[in-house]
């Protein structure tokens, strides 16, 4: 296995499904390097991304409660948040027109786990 060399980024990873929060946040860290925290909820993701700042966000599209999209207005109509790159992850199929408005891509749900840190490097235009 290759780690990523770079600076040490920081992402929260949103997700009301548990093992797929921990196997993003396992992935991420042992392939890349990186400090990973979880989330699961937008109202989670939100006080965290405040709190945390971390370099970008990985957050759910379908969630019980407050929704990704939903959660992604709320980061960005904070002052705190707002310039958090966001990623969403989805099992929908139709995601054309997504990417916009500040959202930096879309990575479909099952992931590789593998190739996980080098997608988000890739929409996020890290090194």
């Amino acid at each position: 296995m290759t780690r990523v060399t770079g600076p040490v980024r920081r992402v929260l990873v949103v997700d009301d499904d548990e093992l797929l929060r921990e196997v993003a946040k396992a992935s991420l860290e042992l392939v890349a390097g990186w400090v990973v925290t979880v989330a699961a909820s937008g109202v989670e993701a939100q006080e965290k991304a405040r709190s945390e700042h971390p370099d970008a966000i990985m957050l759910d599209v379908m969630m019980p409660g407050q929704d990704g999209p939903t959660t992604f207005a709320a980061l960005r109509r904070d002052p705190a948040t707002h310039d958090i790159p966001v990623i969403y992850l989805t099992a929908k199929n139709n995601t054309a027109g997504w990417v916009g408005d500040g959202l930096a891509g879309v990575i479909a749900k099952p992931f590789d786990a593998m190739r996980l840190a080098a997608q988000v490097s890739r929409l996020l235009g890290w090194p």
